[in-house]
């Protein structure tokens, strides 16, 4: 059985999208459709922008979308996925992949959702970090104890990328000091990483507010395959778990760990990474392996 997963935020690069334009018309349709859908002309910062430019959470997340899902649509019918999940931002091209919503609906929740998690970074500053080599439970423990001696405010686990790879999010004090402890405590690495809020994390609500009507109201009808979502690893076929889920995403942890172990005890034999890079294939093959260990 196949499984298409979507990347997220960071797996955008200068020029992306511009070899799917140039080679093929219905690409050209569906990136043009983006253009008029979100009122600027996204592919001129997508094929010609800088890093800095790509780095606009704005333009980020709309451009990641939309690379992803015309690759998908330029796959075509003949490789439909026995399941879908994506990373995040990933989860709507994910839905939209699997015909749970419709292309203009997801680019128009990415947009706002883009602009929702800007506006909440920019009323608290925060940061996230990469926490490797170390045991999910203890990376909880102590990010649980810096949060509530108080003082540092708040920090907790955002990403659950794979076995001894875990993201943390909070304010820039506390995840400083989780970053400290947790090398203290044996973490092979504590790694701030370059991004401008705390995404996943509780300082995220003003951004699920925002978006909380808009996506009760976007229409969501039942996928062609399950979709594997980010709040709780699991297959949802139904329309209004899939709306709550969404909603709840946002200032929930990314439990992608526990999706894949999911998926390859629900038959995935192999991983399609449909958008740009290749990393979640690699983060598949590492949890593929734990799988493996446990097994024999």
């Amino acid at each position: 059985m196949t499984a298409y997963v979507f990347p997220g935020q960071g797996s955008q690069f200068p020029g992306i999208g511009k070899d799917l334009y140039d080679a093929d018309s219905n690409a050209r349709i569906w990136f043009e459709h983006a253009n008029d859908l979100l009122g600027f002309k996204l592919t001129d910062v997508m094929f010609t922008g800088t890093d800095a430019d790509l780095k606009q959470t704005k333009v980020t997340q709309p451009a990641i979308f939309l690379h992803s899902v015309v690759k998908a649509k330029v796959m075509g019918d003949a490789y439909q996925p026995a399941m879908t999940a994506g990373h995040s931002l990933g989860e709507f091209s994910a839905l939209v992949a699997a015909g749970a919503m419709e292309f203009a609906d997801g680019m128009k929740l990415v947009a706002a959702r883009a602009n929702a998690m800007q506006k909440a970074c920019e009323l608290q500053p925060s940061t996230m970090a990469a926490i490797l080599g170390m045991e999910d439970a203890k990376v909880e423990e102590i990010c649980a104890d810096i949060t509530a001696s108080g003082g540092k405010g708040v920090v907790v686990a955002a990403n659950y990328n794979c076995p001894g790879q875990l993201v943390i999010s909070g304010t820039i004090d506390a995840v400083n000091a989780a970053c400290e402890a947790l090398k203290a405590a044996g973490a092979k690495r504590a790694l701030v990483l370059p991004v401008g809020g705390a995404f996943h994390s509780p300082l995220m609500e003003p951004a699920r507010l925002e978006l909380e009507a808009a996506i009760a109201y976007t229409p969501i009808v039942n996928p062609r395959c399950p979709v594997y979502q980010n709040v709780d690893a699991r297959a949802h076929t139904d329309p209004a778990r899939i709306k709550a889920n969404l909603i709840a995403q946002l200032t929930a942890p990314v439990r992608w760990t526990q999706t894949m172990q999911n998926m390859l005890a629900d038959g995935a034999t192999k991983v399609v990474e449909v958008g740009p890079g290749n990393v979640l294939q690699g983060l598949f093959k590492k949890v593929s392996k734990e799988v493996e260990t446990a097994a024999a």
